[in-house]
């Protein structure tokens, strides 16, 4: 727990974590759900200072919630826009083309991968392999899959997100 050092976490995330500690047999099984609702309260992503802070308030070594922190793809070490765009590179997508979906995404985003746009909307990655290679090419927005993408469709998806 926090002694209230400069890597304190804010006090409703703490008081979140500590009403979820019951639920939890140790400091690692409460690690993800913490890490989750750090990354909330810090705007999407966990800063060394936000990853210090959940390490020193359960007691862990910042060495093994950073691990954790760049092992999932759910937890986010720089700004990332409040949709983000993971589009498969992976061989199957390669040969459907997901090369002219980058472009697309290059275009109507105007950033390139693992950059935000400028009112925060949006960012985009590569990602290695969304396990969809039978509705190639395919991207996942946010928690939602877009498969047989064209430039079209995805320029439609792109468009309809706020």
């Amino acid at each position: 727990m926090s002694d209230g050092g400069r890597n304190s976490l804010p006090a409703e995330v703490a008081a979140e974590i500590e009403a979820l500690r019951p639920r939890y047999p140790t400091e690692e099984a409460l690690l993800l759900p913490a890490l989750h609702l750090m990354q909330k309260a810090a705007g999407g992503w966990l800063s060394q200072a936000s990853i210090a802070a959940v390490a020193e308030h359960l007691g862990l070594p910042p060495s093994k919630v950073a691990g954790v922190v760049s092992f999932y793809d759910m937890f986010h070490e720089h700004p990332v826009g409040r949709h983000r765009v993971r589009l498969c590179t992976n061989l199957s997508c390669q040969l459907r083309g997901s090369d002219q979906l980058m472009d697309v995404l290059r275009a109507e985003l105007g950033v390139g991968p693992g950059e935000v746009t400028g009112d925060g909307r949006c960012s985009w990655v590569e990602f290695e392999c969304l396990g969809s290679c039978d509705t190639a090419p395919m991207a996942m927005i946010d928690d939602d899959y877009h498969e047989n993408l064209t430039p079209d469709r995805l320029r439609a998806a792109l468009k309809g997100l706020d």
